[in-house]
């Protein structure tokens, strides 16, 4: 049996954070704001987990009002997600993930996220697909407010 999820996810830019994308550290002037390390490519990839098997989003199992995830992990949080996973018999098919944003540039950064991705899912980096791409100075993303990323993912019963 196939399970498919998709996940979306945005966070605003904020002086003073380091900027942590796919569980890499990008160097950049700026973070992102969030209640855990704001990690939106991680995030998305939770999101696109729990939809794959029905079980609502991040939000739901990481409430951003709990000081408990203040500053949370967000591979740790995938990690938790994942476990999940298995345990419903599944295992990772696919995930292809997109990144948008207008600066830094992420291409030096793709294939460390990818592994790490990939690790985290208990998978070969074949399976894993990071791409990036501008909105060409276009909104929120064009003017450098803040990062947006989505993900689809195929989840095959183990």
């Amino acid at each position: 049996m196939f399970r498919i999820g998709q996940g979306f996810d945005v966070h605003e830019f904020a002086e003073g954070r380091p900027l942590i994308i796919g569980g890499i550290t990008v160097p950049h002037d700026r973070g992102l704001i969030g209640h855990s390390d704001a990690d939106v490519l991680l995030h998305t990839v939770t999101d696109a987990a729990l939809g794959a098997i029905g079980e609502g989003d991040i939000g739901r199992h990481f409430p951003d009002t709990d000081p408990e995830f203040k500053g949370a992990d967000s591979a740790k949080l995938l990690e938790y997600i994942w476990k999940m996973v298995e345990e419903r018999g599944y295992k990772l098919g696919n995930i292809d993930c997109t990144i948008m944003a207008q600066r830094p540039k992420m291409a030096p950064y793709i294939e460390p996220m990818r592994n790490r991705i990939a690790e985290l899912l208990h998978a070969h980096p074949s399976q894993v697909n990071v791409k990036a791409t501008t909105t060409e100075k276009r909104g929120f993303v064009g003017r450098e407010e803040g990062i947006a990323t989505m993900a689809t993912i195929l989840l095959i019963k183990a």
